[in-house]
């Protein structure tokens, strides 16, 4: 054969489509990257397991494992180019905006498929070994975690038990039932390095801080203190090992709904030892994870099952309202910019034990209807109230007590457009027996409404005024605060379980009992200031007595003291009895401080209450503070 004719061949067959060497793929790309079995359904089971169907798909040649035309074509026609792409990079969904320019969008311009990038734990046998064998590589520090867990599966199964059945249908954080199977499946693993090298780090985080919670759910409060004692200790490494492997994961795998879970459980955590600045960063982490994954985005956009976009709905409703709430309490920037995002709220059904098929035709129930998914539905529109509190009343410049006023109505009206059994005033509790997480998610709410009223009117609290034009405020925070002690009291005869479950919430952003201790302060012979001494005084007392109260609830207690303390020494010094005495004057309260040291050692504490005092009454102003009828 000639050259020409030789020449000729070789370009039809390069024309023709290249067929790749090796097997025909029998499994899906998830349970192929696991190295897993596979059913070859669409979704897989593996998949379902995982809480991932929608990330089960099979390569463009395998016909007979194609999606539904019609979902294709709804997934084509809602992603539009205005809210960018979702690809798959590591067996995970992958966000990228319009400005993004990489490797998938340049294949996508010449409408080929873009390559496929495996997991860091799924590399080469050999590069993999010398990882894992030297001391600084990514699988050492999967050994070291793996050594963190209890060597008992009997006492893992006991502390995993605990969460579901304590914890976890109060604040909507894992599927149970997709959860055991999970676990089930990780330690039914064969040991050795293959089995390291798929373990899926994103899954792992959310089993550790899980750990960390039940630990503490494990150890009853007549336990010994040497006990409960190592129940925190216990709790405390579950809860670092928690955070390094959110950190460590996303250099082996891409993000996922379990590393989203994680964070926000991390972030709990933190908030149940009131550590809330330090929450701030881990919300913001968490938020950062579920935008990865263009959670802010409506699934609906994306062309996601019904069921696979009410759980994210409901995921992002719980960042939502948690990072606000954080930010404000600490008057720090909130991570979250609404102009950014276009998400819907959840809408007023529980999907989580259905199938796909019976999710796409669930109705929504009225919202006289109470289901799980309703508090994330009215938390978030809270939060929104307290994004917008914190951009016009506590932004870069001050703002005018109109302002205030008009989201002092905003939070009204979201309060009275509650359903009757979450009703801030006299609550339907009529349901509460059929609906066991009833009463928390109405305590969830509560709290999270009052602590965005008293955040809006503290400022205004020391204010006078001859024409009482700050009665509103002074009027809120009272009402407020009295409405929020109540329900302090009352957990505070709660167990374990029932007073995590309690401080999950925003209860420990803030403080009720300091803002009648100041008002106390201000008028200590008022006929009001003797029942908030008495209510302040038990607050004190029961919260010695909690065996969990940490460093942190401590410094709360003194200073709660403290007020006392000054109120006492004011009206005993005072000698003008009457509803209209006049306040108390910011020279003699010195004299006070030297004696009540003397007196009690709580006082030596570096904390001076006198400053505020002095900072909110100025020499000529009117001491006309209003009280409630």
């Amino acid at each position: 054969m000639s050259a020409n004719g030789r020449k000729k061949n070789n370009v039809a067959l390069d024309s023709r489509r290249r067929v790749k060497r090796g097997r025909k793929p029998t499994s899906c790309s998830q349970c192929h990257a696991r190295k897993q079995k596979c059913d070859r359904e669409l979704p897989c089971s593996r998949c379902i397991q995982r809480g991932v169907p929608q990330l089960c798909h099979w390569p463009e040649n395998e016909k007979g494992h194609e999606m539904a035309p019609e979902r294709v074509s709804t997934a084509a026609d809602t992603q539009g180019t205005e809210l960018g792409q979702l690809y798959f990079a590591r067996g995970a969904p992958s966000f990228f905006g319009n400005s993004y320019f990489g490797h998938q969008v340049a294949a996508w311009m010449i409408q080929e498929s873009a390559p496929d990038l495996p997991p860091m734990s799924l590399l080469s046998s050999k590069d993999s070994l010398q990882s894992f064998r030297n001391d600084s590589g990514p699988f050492s520090q999967v050994w070291d975690l793996l050594g963190l867990l209890p060597r008992n599966k009997v006492t893992v199964d006991r502390l995993i038990e605990k969460f579901p059945t304590e914890i976890n249908w109060a604040i909507d954080t894992v599927h149970p039932d997709t959860f055991r199977s999970q676990f089930a499946e990780f330690w039914g693993r064969k040991f050795g390095f293959d089995e390291i090298a798929g373990i899926d780090l994103r899954w792992l985080a959310l089993l550790f801080i899980i750990l960390a919670f039940s630990v503490l759910l494990d150890s009853p409060t007549t336990s010994s203190p040497e006990k409960r004692k190592e129940s925190e200790e216990a709790s405390l490494r579950f809860y670092w090992a928690a955070r390094r492997a959110i950190v460590i994961s996303p250099s082996f795998h891409g993000e996922s709904l379990d590393l989203v879970r994680a964070g926000l459980m991390v972030t709990r955590y933190l908030l149940y030892t009131r550590q809330a600045a330090e929450s701030w960063l881990t919300i913001s982490f968490a938020m950062r994870m579920a935008q990865a994954q263009g959670m802010h985005i409506d699934g609906e956009k994306w062309g996601l099952s019904r069921k696979a976009t009410e759980t994210r709905r409901r995921i992002w409703s719980n960042l939502y309202l948690l990072d606000k709430t954080i930010a404000l309490a600490l008057g720090r920037p909130y991570a979250i910019s609404d102009h950014m995002c276009l998400i819907k709220a959840p809408d007023n059904v529980w999907l989580d034990g259905l199938t796909d098929e019976e999710s796409s035709i669930a109705t929504s129930h009225p919202l006289s209807y109470p289901t799980m998914s309703t508090v994330a539905l009215l938390g978030s529109g809270l939060g929104k109230i307290a994004g917008e509190i914190q951009d016009r009343c506590f932004g870069l410049y001050p703002a005018s007590y109109d302002m205030v006023i008009e989201m002092d109505n905003k939070l009204v009206t979201w309060k009275e457009q509650l359903p009757s059994y979450f009703a801030v005033e006299d609550p339907d509790l009529s349901l509460d027996e059929l609906h066991t997480f009833l009463p928390w998610h109405r305590l969830y709410l509560h709290s999270a409404f009052h602590f965005a009223r008293i955040t809006l009117h503290r400022p205004y609290l020391l204010r006078e005024s001859m024409t009482n034009r700050f009665s509103l405020s002074h009027e809120a925070c009272i009402s407020s605060a009295s409405s929020d002690l109540k329900i302090r009291l009352q957990s505070l005869n709660y167990g374990t379980s029932e007073n995590m479950r309690w401080t999950l919430g925003t209860h420990n952003m803030f403080n009720s009992a300091f803002i009648l201790g100041i008002i106390a302060v201000r008028r200590p012979i008022a006929p009001q200031t003797a029942a908030i001494l008495n209510d302040l005084e038990e607050y004190c007392e029961r919260l010695r007595k909690d065996v969990w109260l940490n460093e942190f609830g401590l410094a709360e207690v003194k200073v709660v003291e403290l007020c006392i303390i000054r109120t006492t020494g004011l009206a005993q010094a005072n000698d003008q009895p009457g509803d209209h005495a006049p306040m108390s004057s910011p020279e003699i309260l010195p004299d006070f401080v030297e004696q009540d040291r003397e007196r009690n050692p709580v006082m030596s504490a570096p904390i001076n209450i006198e400053s505020i005092a002095a900072a909110g009454h100025p020499p000529d102003s009117s001491p006309d503070m209003m009280w409630p009828a």
